[in-house]
């Protein structure tokens, strides 16, 4: 039997989560720019479709590991969006930001 399309994207979402999270919090990988930028990517699908996990790391990695304005402004909405979900570390983040 097939998984639902819907159940299908979510697992895939949860395991990009998932993976992004490890690369993130591996002390070695998880300072590289480079894997970093992995880990956005990953990310970037599970925060689109409301992941509020996925929009809280996505969130913080754009505030405190790109140099653009636009990354900064993306990573602060992406925060809020957690924030206004109920995710007390975006809530945080956003007062520690302010």
């Amino acid at each position: 039997m097939k998984p639902l399309p819907a159940l299908a994207s979510l697992s895939r979402d949860r395991l990009s989560l998932h993976l992004a999270g490890w690369l993130l919090d591996s002390s070695r990988l998880g300072r590289s720019q480079t894997v970093q930028g992995l880990a956005g990517r990953l990310l970037k699908r599970p925060a689109r479709r409301g992941l509020v996990e996925a929009q809280r790391r996505l969130g913080l990695l754009l505030c405190l590991h790109c140099g653009g304005q636009r990354d900064r402004r993306i990573g602060q909405e992406l925060l809020r969006q957690a924030a206004r979900s109920g995710d007390p570390r975006a809530r945080q983040a956003l007062t520690n930001a302010s």
